[in-house]
């Protein structure tokens, strides 16, 4: 059922939404919504799940489908019947009374995409029918190609606001762009994370809902919980409320990447300088960590600390230091070769202050690397890239910092698309 990348041909024929319930109070709950959404209020039928089974094995299939199983005497097996006559394609929402966590995890193994206890209120509905369209829209995850091994690039600002995350996002829409690379923005920063924000888009509860149901991140997960920005990138990212603390051992953490690593050819994290000392294993398999300073005391210091850190928590990576908002003329802190000096290694990129470029990117809700056309950031955002893929691409997994490696263009090749593994939906 849950499986909307496969058998879409003919989709846009489907009615897009239907639903079946028990009771008038529940019709009476989703006929406004469905208005809401431009979708036929007649649309909301009665006869629950029996109904449902009924309906659906003499006429095609909706894109979402909504089913009530208050009446089911035993809902997993009924959900099965309903998968016999659900088209491949639909993404399924069940409701019902039966409080168990046993229960909704085997409902979401089977493949239903949400499970709502009643009584559930009017914007419970909404974020359910608003994850279901961010299914149908969502990423399609791919096998990693073979002659494209997977690359993990952390990006850590040493301070808050060097512009780690402004980077992190041009990054990995160059790498879809113009690498051709299936590339998944991971932004680890649950409260305040800008990485929807910086491509237009709404973040949705997938991080949350990781961090809080570890258990359930697998590729179908994925595929309903990341948010597509274009047919390469996909995005993770939160804006967590700021009185809801988010508890989590790191599990979460380790299993998105394993999926991500699965799905996509390439993960970009906007790794969050607290996230280090917490949670250490998230660059134990990163291949490159771009530390990201500016020329200031307070940056020096703490650029010194963290690349200490790395060289003994992640000697597997490439190191690139990347110095951003470098006024020219000496108006700084401190200048290129005193910071060099302090850190004791050479700063690999530097990119210059343009408050012209950041503001046009803001306005447009693009990433800097897409705003610009400028050659003083195109340039060394280019070899950026360029140094994080051959990393990987070119089988060296250390290079000795300030290599540039391959050039861009010589990168850029065609995509080969992958068929996506068959789901673990029971349709």
């Amino acid at each position: 059922m849950n499986a909307p990348f496969q058998a879409m041909r003919g989709a846009s024929l489907r009615d897009p939404f239907t639903a079946f319930v028990c009771d008038e109070e529940t019709a009476e709950m989703l006929r406004p919504i469905a208005v809401e959404h431009g979708w036929a209020p007649e649309k909301v039928n009665k006869g629950g799940l029996r109904n449902a089974v009924q309906s659906l094995s003499v006429s095609a299939s909706p894109n979402i489908l909504f089913v009530d199983l208050s009446e089911s005497g035993d809902p997993l097996n009924d959900i099965n019947a309903l998968a016999e006559v659900c088209e491949p394609g639909t993404v399924v929402i069940a409701a019902g009374q039966v409080n168990d966590v046993r229960l909704y995890r085997d409902l979401v193994a089977s493949g239903i995409q949400d499970y709502l206890l009643k009584p559930f209120s009017a914007d419970q509905v909404r974020d359910a029918f608003a994850n279901a369209q961010m299914t149908i829209s969502g990423p399609r995850t791919n096998e990693p190609s073979l002659e494209r091994p997977h690359v993990v690039a952390a990006v850590i600002g040493v301070r808050g606001g060097v512009g780690a995350s402004t980077l992190a996002s041009s990054i990995a829409w160059l790498m879809g762009d113009k690498i051709g690379r299936t590339t998944a923005l991971l932004d680890l920063d649950v409260h305040f994370g800008t990485g929807a924000l910086s491509l237009d888009l709404e973040p949705g509860r997938g991080l949350t809902d990781a961090i809080e149901n570890p258990s359930r991140i697998d590729g179908l997960f994925i595929e309903r919980a990341m948010v597509r920005a274009n047919d390469k990138l996909s995005v993770l990212s939160a804006e967590a409320p700021i009185n809801q603390p988010m508890l989590t051992d790191g599990s979460a953490f380790f299993q998105l990447q394993e999926e991500m690593r699965n799905a996509f050819e390439t993960t970009v994290m906007d790794l969050p300088r607290q996230m280090l000392v917490q949670h250490p294993h998230l660059v134990h398999d990163a291949h490159v960590c771009i530390v990201v300073v500016d020329f200031t005391l307070a940056a020096t210091r703490d650029a010194i600390r963290i690349l200490s850190w790395l060289k003994a928590n992640a000697p597997q990576a490439r190191v690139i230091v990347v110095a951003n908002k470098a006024v020219a003329g000496g108006a700084q802190e401190i200048n290129r070769k005193e910071f060099e000096k302090s850190i004791e290694r050479k700063v690999d990129i530097v990119f210059p202050l343009d408050l012209k470029a950041a503001t046009q990117a803001a306005k447009l809700g693009q990433p800097l690397a897409k705003a610009s056309s400028s050659p003083k950031i195109t340039h060394p955002m280019n070899q950026l890239v360029t140094m994080t893929v051959s990393a990987v691409d070119s089988g060296d997994d250390r290079p000795e910092p300030g290599e540039g490696g391959v050039s861009l263009l010589g990168k850029i090749g065609s995509f080969k698309g992958f068929t996506r593994k068959p789901a673990k939906a029971v349709a």
